[in-house]
Parts: C-alpha cells; sequence; structure tokens
C-alpha cells in the first residue's frame, strides 16, 4: 500500500498536496484498490466555491459508483481533463497522472487538521 509521507489524507480516501495557497486533490492508493477498475471520472464542479467536506464528483468504477468529497473549502480552479479519455490512470498512478481537482483554499488551515500519513494509515489499520 502506497501512502506518501509528504501528503494529508482524509477519512473518506482523499489526498491532499499542498503548494501555497493551492491544494492538488485525488483518491488514495487503498480507495483505488477497493474500487477496482475505474471506468469514469465525473467532476462538473469546476470554477464553483464549495465547503469542505461537500460532494465534488464522483468515480465510477466496474462495480460501483462513489461519490469524492472536498478535504478543503475553497475554489475548484482545475481539473485533470486527461481522466476523461484516460480514467485508469487513477488505478495505475493515483498520486501522479491520477490527480484529480485542483483547489484554490479559502481557508489553508483546513489542511492542517487533516490526516498525515501516520494517521492515515492508523486509519486503514
Amino acid at each position: 500500500m502506497n501512502i506518501p509521507a509528504n501528503l494529508k489524507y482524509t477519512k473518506d480516501h482523499e489526498w491532499v498536496s499542498v503548494e501555497g495557497d493551492v491544494a492538488t486533490i485525488g483518491i488514495t492508493d487503498f480507495a483505488q484498490s477497493e474500487l477496482g477498475d475505474i471506468v469514469y471520472v465525473e467532476i462538473e464542479t469546476v470554477g464553483e466555491t464549495m465547503d469542505q467536506e461537500e460532494v465534488f464528483g464522483s468515480v465510477e468504477a466496474v462495480k460501483t459508483v462513489s461519490d469524492l468529497f472536498l478535504p478543503v473549502s475553497g475554489e475548484i480552479i482545475g481539473l485533470n481533463e486527461g481522466l476523461e479519455s484516460n480514467p485508469e490512470a487513477v488505478n495505475k498512478d493515483p498520486y501522479g497522472e491520477g490527480w484529480m481537482i485542483k483547489v484554490k483554499m479559502s481557508n489553508p488551515g483546513e489542511a492542517d487538521a487533516l490526516l498525515d500519513a501516520a494517521g492515515y494509515k492508523a486509519l486503514l489499520g
């Protein structure tokens, strides 16, 4: 199980990479392995300002559809357009090519309150 130490994590299995006031967000290696083969990523919230924990999109796998929860509040300013034609990038490289959105955080302190790698490992057991 790959849990990079430089990222923050949520109990809903999203990861967050923070650079200044911009957060890049995706789902964890654990989440993609639990979902199985991802066939579609739906995110139609670009340009919207949303609150922490709001649903910003969904991931469709062969057997299930799962909501994606925003780990930090802010404006969604970017979308990984490559996932439209290549959703399996989330399975192959969840922390790299499989990133989903970029958010201009309205409250960067929210990222500080997320789980670190050790906390996320403990959550997984």
